[in-house]
């Protein structure tokens, strides 16, 4: 869970699941003059959607930091064997619906603890350090069958893909850790085939009130609106668990909504 520690008081809980799906409509509208649209789009844009789901399990059952009865940020939570057998379902059952979605799925979390295969120079956080042996085995077991799926489909167009998908989950995080603010990402993909490290520099600045410029533009529609499902709990610690998945269960589902512009 994405957790955001308000001024007055309030905390703002935002699911891996609801990131995932802002995610794929970043995926969904991608594509103009300028930037290639994803293909095969179908299967792009359904990994997009749904990279996140192996938090499912754990967005039943969240748990609190014990020491300071604050929520876990995402990238805090145990690695437990429950948890790391959850991102295990979630790639088999994408695998299972969609292969070659499945393979942009697997490759993305693999990728979270190899510093996204080299692929981003900025921004530089959301990866994952600690690998335990038993991160180690997922990692080596789902690396071993990426290599002989990629075999099967044009190898470049699925690292281009790959290279799509940290753009999306890192603008993705843009939206959903904190306020708009001024920032970029690089290298950015404008076309399929030019090498892994080719792209453009894409800016992100705040417009005024939900509105974000991007500079260059890559969004099929003029302005591109897209929506962030979250909950808004009182208080910002719990003196137990239950108490927290009581607030959490009972919280007010919101939206917060973005339009998204031309520079």
């Amino acid at each position: 869970m994405i957790i955001r520690k308000e001024a007055n008081g309030e905390l703002v809980v935002i699911g891996q699941t609801d990131h995932s799906r802002l995610v794929g409509q970043l995926a969904a509208h991608w594509g103009n003059a300028d930037f290639a649209e994803p293909r095969p789009y179908e299967s792009v844009v359904r990994a997009a959607t749904f990279h996140d789901y192996g938090w499912l399990r754990y967005e039943t059952s969240p748990l609190i930091n014990a020491d300071t009865g604050e929520p876990y940020q995402f990238l805090q939570v145990p690695l437990t064997s429950t948890q790391l057998g959850a991102y295990q379902w979630s790639l088999d059952w994408m695998a299972d619906i969609d292969r070659y979605a499945g393979l942009i799925v697997s490759m993305h979390r693999t990728g979270l603890w190899k510093s996204r295969y080299q692929t981003i120079k900025h921004p530089g956080g959301y990866n994952l350090r600690t690998l335990s042996p038993e991160i180690e085995q997922l990692v080596g077991e789902n690396e071993a069958w990426q290599q002989q799926t990629r075999a099967t489909f044009d190898e470049n167009e699925v690292w281009t893909n790959y290279r799509l998908m940290q753009v999306w989950d890192l603008l993705g995080l843009y939206f959903c850790c904190q306020e708009p603010y001024e920032d970029y990402v690089e290298p950015v993909p404008t076309s399929y085939g030019n090498g892994r490290d080719s792209g453009a520099r894409m800016s992100m600045k705040p417009a005024g009130r939900d509105r974000v410029a991007f500079d260059p533009y890559p969004f099929d529609v003029r302005p591109c609106r897209v929506q962030l499902a979250f909950k808004s709990l009182p208080r910002q610690s719990f003196p137990d668990l239950a108490a927290f998945r009581r607030a959490y269960f009972q919280a007010d589902t919101r939206l917060m909504s973005f339009d998204l512009v031309s520079a």
